[in-house]
């Protein structure tokens, strides 16, 4: 919910109002109910307002304490606010509004920056300490709501989106070579804290950034499982793990209940949003709003899982609401898809999430995704060959297994001056699983893949398709005790039945057979899937505009091979490398880079 902006200033000067002011113009689509700005010293802050939690003008922001000690603003929620607003209470806060904003805040006073492990939600916020003139950032355990970061030598900007700092104006466009070799290896994954833009960074997950007056800075990581098995579930057998982590996603929904408006819940017909769907109504749940989207079949490709969908919404007796989608309304949706992007991503779902979120918005203001389950839970079809590697030999196997493409074939691709003698991507990869506290590799693999590549491709996806529309979608399968819990389970359970095993026992004590044991699905967009029509018009205009001949970035040679057979080069793991190498020239072409 909500989206924030903000500056502080290290040079003595007075914030920019008015570029703080087009920053949150620029959120306006996050926060559709309400507006504001506060400034005080050398920090400014703005937000945007979705009303979920105290419909009220009490929970209006930037909100100041009752104390008049700090002042903040806050996008997320806070699942648990109501407890810890007790807790507080119980120590001797007094409180003027019924938000979690309020209790952020008031948790901040009474705990400092530890106020973040006690919090179950998904969040960024940024604090201003009044006597101090400190600035306080933090960003949830999973990334889910995201933080961007521009800072010249005088200068912090902060905001919900990129696009929104560029809104603010004076921030380094030019191309992160890093970034790019990344974008390139990993699907258009780009982990924190890099963005494609060499001006602009985001707050790394599970991190409490404090920046001093003077400009100085110090991050602080508050919580990383341990992707171990642990003592206290010695003995637990494959009943055990299911009871167990079907009462954790029971909590986990429960908790992502809390709101003062209806909840609704994107059902794709897939396991993970069907157990959502069942877990509601097992708690009594009537007449619960869902929402399923399709596409027109194209090239011998469905375009859409209504069988399924159709099934649980009778089951459970829903609100069902089919959206089906016409291919030529994918192509014009196209455009508006890419401007809602805070980084370039080309999984052909975007546009679907797009689409669904902006008909979804019409009815109600907040969704549970059954996104992050896959990861969570090893649901993907590379994970028993991950899972086969030595632990020392996981790196390697990990990037033949997950990478677009080897470092080398890039030489072919880029011009000279984007290319990066060394394996920038394969590096990364390597450093990070040699991290202690991996168990076997694929422990290992999904520690990865949980808290880097997920965050930044999956969940980003869901908060900025979703959030264009003034549309909250919750995630209980990153739920942070779910989590723990899947980190700890044994890989074994996870492999089996294909993949996500202990998830499938768990959905099949309250799911028709039919939805638990069908071969995996996923989001179809056949418009996009196969690149041809208006897409593939709108590629060909990306990549000859005059913005993209003098950005250099491609080689002549690797795109007209490419044009030449739009539908036939594929990266290692499936993507259309036109699309690849398009979408990064859409996305800078429409964020005016």
């Amino acid at each position: 919910m909500c989206g924030l902006s903000g500056e502080i200033r290290f040079d003595g000067e007075r914030p920019d109002l008015a570029a703080v002011e087009r920053m949150s113009d620029r959120l306006a689509a996050r926060g559709p109910d309400g507006e504001g700005v506060w400034s005080q010293g050398a920090v400014a802050l703005a937000h945007r307002r979705l009303k979920i939690i105290d419909l009220s003008e009490s929970g209006a922001q930037p909100m100041t304490d009752a104390r008049q000690a700090v002042t903040g603003v806050f996008n997320g929620c806070v699942y648990n606010y109501q407890e810890l607003r007790d807790e507080l209470t119980s120590l001797g806060h007094r409180f003027r509004s019924t938000s979690d904003t309020e209790v952020v805040l008031t948790a901040y006073r009474e705990w400092g920056t530890a106020c973040v492990d006690r919090f179950y939600g998904m969040f960024a916020f940024a604090l201003v300490e009044h006597r101090t003139g400190r600035l306080v950032l933090a960003r949830d355990r999973l990334g889910i709501k995201p933080l961007y970061l521009a800072q010249t030598p005088g200068r912090l900007r902060f905001a919900s989106s990129l696009p929104a700092l560029l809104a603010g104006g004076d921030v380094d466009t030019s191309l992160d070579p890093v970034a790019v070799h990344q974008y390139l290896s990993w699907h258009a994954t780009v982990a924190a804290p890099r963005t494609v833009l060499a001006g602009v960074r985001k707050l790394p997950p599970a991190t409490v950034r404090v920046v001093e007056p003077d400009g100085s800075h110090r991050d602080h990581r508050y919580w990383q499982p341990s992707y171990t098995r642990r003592p206290e579930h010695a003995g637990m057998g494959p009943s055990e793990w299911r009871d167990a982590v079907l009462e954790a996603l029971r909590t986990a929904v429960r908790r992502r209940m809390v709101a003062d408006v209806p909840v609704g819940v994107l059902l794709s017909g897939g396991l993970d949003s069907s157990l959502i769907v069942a877990l509601l109504a097992e708690e009594g749940q009537r007449d619960l709003a869902t929402f399923s989207v399709g596409f027109e079949s194209e090239g011998g490709a469905e375009g859409d899982e209504f069988a399924y969908s159709d099934l649980v919404a009778r089951e459970f007796a829903t609100d069902h609401h089919q959206l089906k989608v016409p291919s030529q309304r994918v192509s014009a949706a196209l455009d508006g898809a890419v401007a809602a992007m805070s980084e370039p991503m080309i999984s052909h779902d975007v546009v679907a999430f797009h689409l669904l979120a902006e008909q979804v918005a019409k009815e109600v203001k907040v969704v549970q995704s059954g996104q992050g389950a896959d990861e969570v839970f090893a649901g993907y079809h590379w994970y028993p060959r991950l899972a086969s590697a030595s632990r020392d030999r996981a790196a390697d196997r990990y990037t033949d297994t997950y990478a677009d493409r080897p470092h080398a074939d890039l030489a072919g691709m880029l011009q000279p001056h984007m290319l990066l003698p060394d394996d920038v991507s394969g590096g990364f990869v390597r450093a990070h699983m040699a991290e202690p506290g991996a168990e076997t590799s694929l422990d290992a693999a999904l520690r990865l893949d949980t808290h880097v590549m997920l965050v930044d491709d999956p969940v980003k996806r869901v908060d900025n398709m979703t959030m264009d529309w003034g549309l909250e979608a919750r995630v209980p399968f990153l739920d942070h005790d779910l989590v723990e819990l899947a980190a700890a389970c044994p890989p074994e359970l996870k492999l089996a039945d294909g993949g996500k095993g202990v998830v499938k026992e768990a959905g099949r004590k309250l799911l028709p057979h039919q939805v638990v044991d069908r071969p995996k699905g996923y989001f179809p967009v056949p418009a996009i899937t196969h690149m041809a029509g208006p897409v593939l018009d709108r590629v060909r205009e990306a990549l000859n505009a005059p913005e993209a001949r003098r950005r250099g970035l491609f080689r002549d040679a690797y795109l007209d091979e490419l044009l030449a057979a739009p539908d036939e080069h594929r990266t290692r793991r499936g993507a259309n490398a036109l699309w690849q190498a398009a979408l990064l020239e859409i996305w800078l072409q429409t964020h005016g880079t």
